[in-house]
């Protein structure tokens, strides 16, 4: 039996569409009232297998694939939730940050369908999509603290409101993830790097190996990876050959450090965020590296010692995923924020755009 349509449901019904990495994907929410809402269908296909032999996403590898799937995808997403595209209030796609090449896929194909259905189209930055995946979720609204984490971004901002945001901190050279990845790139666990060395870190001694902590105590919350991936890169050429035992408690150790700096950065980013916001204190924790169950679990002891509440998305919305963008989408459709045909994909476009550059900052960096 059909469920009810757009016309008669009392909600607001936006299609989302990812290209910006090596995930397609396309999901289906209805907006129901100010952080209310339902997801009625997630699709996402991951490209894990094409890119594994190069231990690393391919840009060109990951534009074909998203061309030869979207559209299964997309058909896929209103099936299950049981939506046709004249059903829709709007389109949302993203259009950046990401690779070039597979963000013009999705909003490319965001346009056509917009096109032909009449339906607005809403182009939606990958970030802030991180940033508002709380609302769908838990029915969190802003202001709230974000700590975002992922491949390309390490950032600790501050969520005034849908597209209203305030970075706090920053990485100087790699994002997390990245550092994750190439350690596990080093130790030859393989792709995706940041499930692998979890999974090796728990069965790992974190105290064997004193890894630095970089950045800590620092009165602006910023991040810096990089010195500690080469502290586990001169660590590991030491113990070669590598033994099972050696690779676990390097990842234990690896993680131990890398809990410890976010912790802090995080802490100093609390008592910034207490003179600034309003109300309940909020932590939000997004992004692919936010399913670490290590990471989470560390900061929830911190936000509860700190008067603040923890918020994470579920593992399945952790990394990249259509949900996030339609809700993000459905968010800014509703405040009547909506973009033309003529609207570009963006490589780089950052939440915050007066903030200052850090100096040093490195190529990842440079995308915050």
């Amino acid at each position: 039996m059909r469920v009810k349509t757009a016309n008669d449901r009392k909600g607001t019904l936006v299609l989302g569409i990812e290209t910006s990495c090596d995930e397609t994907a396309a999901a289906v929410v209805v907006r129901e009232g100010p952080a209310r809402g339902r997801l009625l269908s997630n699709v996402v296909r991951s490209q894990w297998e094409q890119h594994r032999q190069f231990e690393g996403v391919v840009p060109e590898i990951a534009a074909r694939a998203h061309v030869e799937c979207l559209d299964d995808i997309i058909a896929e997403a209103l099936s299950g939730a049981d939506v046709a595209l004249a059903d829709l209030d709007g389109i949302a796609a993203t259009a950046g940050p990401g690779l070039i090449g597979g963000l013009l896929v999705g909003l490319t194909t965001g346009k056509a369908l917009a096109l032909a259905s009449g339906k607005p189209l809403i182009a939606v930055n990958h970030l802030e999509a991180h940033a508002l995946t709380v609302g769908l979720t838990d029915g969190l609204p802003p202001p709230y603290l974000l700590l975002l984490v992922s491949g390309g971004h390490t950032q600790l901002l501050l969520v005034h409101d849908v597209g209203h945001y305030e970075r706090l901190g920053t990485t100087i050279d790699d994002a997390l993830g990245e550092a994750f990845d190439k350690t596990a790139k080093l130790l030859g666990l393989g792709f995706p790097g940041g499930p692998a060395v979890e999974r090796m870190a728990r069965e790992g001694n974190p105290h064997r190996f004193a890894f630095p902590r970089p950045m800590i105590g620092r009165d602006e919350p910023h991040f810096s990876f990089a010195g500690l991936k080469t502290a586990v890169r001169r660590q590991a050429l030491q113990l070669v050959p590598l033994t099972d035992e050696d690779i676990r408690d390097l990842c234990a150790s690896f993680e131990a450090a890398v809990t410890d700096v976010v912790a802090d950065r995080c802490a100093r980013a609390m008592r910034i965020a207490e003179a600034k916001l309003r109300g309940d204190r909020h932590l939000v924790i997004a992004g692919g590296v936010a399913a670490n169950q290590r990471l989470r679990q560390t900061l929830s002891q911190l936000a509860q010692s700190s008067g603040f509440t923890l918020h994470a998305p579920p593992l399945e919305l952790c990394g990249d995923n259509a949900a996030m963008v339609a809700w993000a989408g459905v968010e800014r459709l509703v405040r009547g924020h909506t973009d033309g045909l003529d609207v570009a994909a963006r490589a780089r476009w950052p939440l915050d755009r007066v903030a200052e550059p850090v100096l040093g900052r490195g190529r990842l960096g440079a995308k915050a």
